[in-house]
C-alpha cells in the first residue's frame, strides 16, 4: 500500500520546492522604481541669501538643488534640474524677481535677485526645483521668509589725498563694535571727494545709544575722511517702547464708577429715610 504513494508524494514535494524557490527567487529580485530610471532619493534644495532686507534695495539669493530622476544613486547626473522663482506678499505691485528660472549645473547655484520695492512688508520667496530624466518627473518647492524694514543709513564722506589716487577697496563697517558689513568704494584719482552710503537693514535694534564705525588706516592716508581723519564713528539713539497706560486707564474708569456707585447709594439712602417728627 505504501509503494503506489511515493511518486505522489515525490511530486508534492517537487512541487513545493519550485514553489518555496520561486518565492525565494521573488524576494531577491531587485526592485525598480515605476516610471523611469532608479533616482538618488526625492528631491532637495535650498536658499541661501539675508532673509531682513532694505526697502527698494535689491538682494541677490542662491539656488542649490539635488536628487530625484536627474541624479543616479551612484550621484551621477543623468537628467535636469531646473529651478522656478516665485515671489508673494501683501502687496506685490512693485516688487520684482528675476531671472525667473534657470538650470542648475554641476555644482555652480542658480541665481535670482529680489528687487522688494519700497513697501514695508513680508515676502515669501517660492522656488521650486523639477528633476527630470526620460518620462520621469520630480519637482519640490523650498520656500524664503523676507521682511522689508526702514533701515538706518550711514552716510560716509570721504576724500583723496591731493597727491594721489587710490585703488577700489572694500571699507568695513562695525556696529557696537562688531562687524555688519561692507561698502565698496571705487578708485578714486588725486582730491576726489566720495559719498558712499551703507545700510543697516534689522527686524529689532535694542533701546539705547548705538555707533557705527569705520576706519581707512589701511589705505595709509591716501583716502581719509572729512578733517583728514582715517576713523569715523557716528553715534545715534534708539528710544525705547512707549510706556502702556492702560492699565492706569482701567484702574481709573473702576475708581471712577466705584465713587459714583457709592454717591448713588448714599444719595438713595437718605431719600429712602422716614422724616423725624
Amino acid at each position: 500500500m505504501d509503494a503506489p504513494m511515493r511518486p505522489i508524494a515525490a511530486v508534492l514535494l517537487t512541487v513545493l520546492l519550485i514553489v518555496s524557490g520561486g518565492t525565494l527567487l521573488l524576494g531577491a529580485a531587485p526592485a525598480v522604481a515605476a516610471g523611469g530610471p532608479a533616482a538618488a532619493g526625492n528631491v532637495t534644495g535650498n536658499i541661501t541669501g539675508p532673509s531682513v532686507i532694505p526697502a527698494s534695495n535689491n538682494e541677490t539669493y542662491f539656488i542649490n538643488g539635488t536628487g530625484g530622476p536627474a541624479i543616479a544613486p551612484t550621484g551621477e547626473r543623468v537628467g535636469n534640474l531646473t529651478w522656478y522663482a516665485t515671489v508673494s506678499g501683501t502687496n506685490t505691485s512693485g516688487v520684482t524677481v528675476y531671472p525667473t528660472t534657470g538650470k542648475l549645473v554641476n555644482d555652480t547655484p542658480g541665481i535670482t535677485t529680489v528687487e522688494p520695492g519700497s513697501l514695508l512688508q513680508t515676502l515669501t520667496l517660492t522656488v521650486e526645483i523639477a528633476s527630470t530624466n526620460a518620462s520621469a518627473n520630480e519637482t519640490a518647492n523650498i520656500t524664503l521668509i523676507i521682511h522689508v524694514v526702514q533701515p538706518y543709513t550711514l552716510v560716509l564722506e570721504l576724500q583723496a589725498s591731493r597727491d594721489a589716487g587710490v585703488a577700489a577697496f572694500n571699507l568695513t563697517i562695525l556696529l557696537d563694535g562688531s562687524y555688519v558689513g561692507k561698502v565698496h568704494i571705487p578708485s578714486l584719482t588725486a582730491w576726489e571727494n566720495y559719498t558712499a552710503e551703507y545700510e543697516y537693514a534689522t527686524l529689532s535694534l535694542g533701546s539705547g545709544w548705538h555707533t557705527f564705525t569705520a576706519s581707512l588706516v589701511f589705505e595709509h592716508g591716501l583716502v581719509t575722511f572729512p578733517g583728514g581723519s582715517s576713523n569715523m564713528s557716528v553715534s545715534f539713539y534708539v528710544p525705547g517702547a512707549p510706556p502702556s497706560y492702560t492699565l492706569w486707564y482701567v484702574a481709573g474708569i473702576v475708581a471712577f464708577f466705584g465713587a459714583l456707585f457709592i454717591f448713588l447709594t448714599r444719595v438713595a439712602a437718605r431719600r429712602r429715610s422716614p422724616a423725624r417728627k
